[in-house]
């Protein structure tokens, strides 16, 4: 794809905008330092005071998981295989974020003060099984780092012609200054920003397609295009070779490997603990429920319109590859987005598709920044260095942290980019990788019985099945093991149901073997960091209080060991247990339970396998009616996570502008004297 943008644009974006989009972070940060009166501290730093409301948890979710990969790589498939494209990717990396509410509220309940998901593997398991999930735990985000970047910058050298090393490490730039000086409440008001313009940048692009354009303008014209282009390149494996069917044999095979990848993606991931971390106990469901709901417009309308249009407007001239297709090479580098947008809008195309990159990678960069920085700070310096690190310490490591991965991020980007391996490989690849951890880690907050040795063995165990299954599929269908053969669909559909199955069964079997009786006392038990100078003592506790295992999540210089009776008696009368509040939060979990698994059973099941099963292909008022449903759960998305969180935030706004206001004003009185 050659460039239609200048490379000087390139880097205003990348750095000039970033720059400034940083700085206005960070005023925000000090404005709410000021009149809202919140200090920094290393719990407000790592944890955002854990009572973010409802929709800013649910805003940073959609902002959290819309990588490059959301809006590149969904529009890829839609290009391969067609309407079912956008479908699979939306459903299949969906249901995770909402039955990761599940996750969400059990924290809540069993671990109120936890700062990572691997302090609950800590105080459950011990050392060993700490060790294995912290490397499963730092590899998520690494791929996704990776992928992060690999996407972002591929878009930008090919609008702008920018050096596709400095686009690498100028794109994390904004985000390590933003994230140093406000830590994760920055990040989610970072990601609110960023995910107002994302959903107005998919709404654009999808009225523009289907109402305004000159080459499509409704979904009668887009459907009439896609039966000429099917005749001309029908695409195989789908019924009658159609672009306007499920009925495609990829399309599901993608649609499985997506669904098992991206459950590593999520339940691995500690950013995404984060923010079930810092949501306020009555908001977490709710959020996560919001959260995967709305997210799922944004690839499933987005790639319904630029992945589709890429398909129909091929033959045109206005094409950027006219007269020929978009290279294998290019889709697998995401490259059919920004090709279809400059059809359709030419250089302000091209700038909208940059915009909405540079909102995806930065915003999810800011997540994976904060969440290796906790994990850096919780699970490595104040477990293994320095036990009783106090605040201020935490939050100098944590400073250290978020500049060091910064830098590894853009130098493992260009690594993997001079490898030879791009942004699909990548996305495929990584439940390959991690998704044999993802029923452990779920059995640990949710399955009492789940032992030690388990917890050890079946990340492990199933990580080298995984990449056996994979290898071996790859040699077997293909002939040989390169680079190629296996980035086959075959050959990755083995290895992520491989890793996602194994991991469980291997789990489950050592336990019932030798089942454990964890009562969650131990997790319970863990403790903010209250020794902040600049923070209050925590509720019920004094002076002369005696601190309760400051964190639980300890090794054996410090005992490992769960909380005594005593020691949980304290806890409980020191600091506020609630059992009427306990059985809320039990109520939530259920709730929890009942909607994200019904949602997920209409999402994988009840709505796309009978239009599979069916070879239904699209009449022209089936495929309108499919457009608008795309286009209403946008709308939709878009008032959940842009209009709803002022709504809540209101009294807060209310009172920063008041403050501003009086500011200004006796500013003008004393200059007026």
């Amino acid at each position: 794809m050659a460039a239609i943008l200048s490379e000087s644009l390139g880097y205003g974006i990348v750095l000039g905008f970033g720059l400034v989009f940083a700085g206005i972070m960070t005023l925000i940060t000090m404005i709410q330092k000021r009149f809202l009166g919140e200090k920094i501290t290393s719990e407000e730093y790592m944890a955002a005071g854990r009572s973010v409301k409802t929709g800013l948890v649910a805003s940073a979710v959609v902002s959290s998981w819309t990588w490059a990969a959301t809006l590149l790589q969904s529009s890829s498939v839609a290009y391969k295989y067609g309407i079912s494209g956008p479908f699979w990717y939306a459903s299949g990396a969906s249901v995770q974020v909402l039955l990761f509410s599940v996750l969400a509220i059990e924290l809540k309940r069993k671990c109120p003060n936890a700062h990572t998901f691997l302090e609950i593997i800590s105080i459950r398991y011990g050392r060993k099984a700490h060790f294995v999930f912290l490397f499963f735990g730092l590899l998520t985000n690494i791929i996704v780092s990776a992928m992060l970047l690999l996407g972002g910058s591929a878009v930008v050298t090919a609008l702008t012609g920018m050096n596709t090393i400095a686009a690498c490490f100028l794109l994390p730039l904004g985000v390590i200054i933003y994230t140093l000086f406000g830590g994760l409440k920055a990040t989610f008001i970072a990601d609110y920003t960023h995910t107002v313009v994302i959903m107005i940048i998919v709404l654009l692009f999808s009225f523009t397609a289907y109402t305004t354009s000159d080459l499509i303008g409704s979904p009668g014209k887009m459907y009439e295009l896609l039966q000429q282009t099917a005749s001309l390149h029908p695409v195989d494996g789908n019924h009658e070779g159609s672009y306007l069917t499920m009925a495609s044999s990829q399309g599901l095979m993608f649609g499985i490997i997506n669904l098992c990848s991206n459950f590593g993606t999520v339940f691995i991931d500690n950013a995404y603990w984060q923010r079930a971390i810092a949501a306020s106990p009555h908001s977490t469901v709710k959020a996560y429920l919001i959260g995967g709901l709305s997210w799922f417009a944004i690839p499933f309308t987005l790639a319904t319109t630029l992945g589709i249009s890429a398909v129909a407007l091929e033959s045109n001239e206005r094409f950027p590859t006219f007269p020929n297709r978009i290279l294998p090479s290019d889709v697998s580098a995401g490259l059919v987005a920004p090709n279809a947008a400059v059809a359709l809008l030419g250089h302000g195309g091209a700038v909208a598709v940059l915009l909405l990159v540079f909102m995806a990678v930065t915003s999810a960069a800011s997540a994976e920044l904060i969440a290796v920085s906790s994990i850096s700070t919780f699970d490595v310096y104040r477990t293994y260095i320095n036990p009783m690190a106090t605040g201020k310490q935490i939050i100098r490591v944590s400073h250290a942290v978020v500049v060091g991965f910064g830098i590894i991020m853009g130098v493992l980007a260009v690594i993997l980019k001079e490898a030879g391996i791009d942004l699909g490989y990548l996305y495929s690849l990584m439940g390959v990788l991690i998704s044999s951890a993802v029923l452990p880690v779920t059995f640990s907050l949710l399955w009492k019985k789940q032992n030690a040795l388990a917890a050890c063995v079946a990340p492990i165990g199933g990580l080298f099945i995984s990449i056996t299954a994979w290898l071996v599929c790859a040699k077997l269908y293909s002939g040989e093991i390169t680079l190629a053969t296996t980035a086959t669909d075959q050959a990755m559909l083995a290895g992520n149901l491989a890793a996602l199955i194994s991991g469980g069964a291997i789990s489950a079997v050592i336990s019932w073997i030798n089942p454990d009786n964890y009562t969650f006392d131990g997790t319970r038990s863990l403790r903010q960091v209250t020794d902040d100078s600049n923070s209050a003592e925590a509720p019920g506790s004094d002076d002369s209080s005696e601190d309760v295992t400051t964190s639980a999540m300890v090794d054996e210089k410090r005992g490992v060991k769960e909380a005594t009776t005593v020691e949980v008696a304290k806890l409980k009368e020191g600091w506020g247990f609630d059992a009427e509040e306990d059985a809320k939060l039990r109520k939530a979990s259920t709730f929890a339970r009942w909607s994200s698994s019904t949602m997920a059973v209409v999402l994988i099941l009840l709505w796309p396998l009978p239009m599979f099963f069916s070879k239904y292909v699209f009449s022209r008022g089936f495929y309108t009616g499919w457009v608008v449903l795309s286009i209403m759960w946008a709308i939709c998305s878009t008032i959940a996570v842009t209009i709803y969180p002022l709504w809540e935030s209101r009294s807060a706004i209310g009172v920063v502008f008041k403050g501003l206001y009086e500011s200004v004003t006796r500013k003008r009185s004393t200059s007026a004297v």
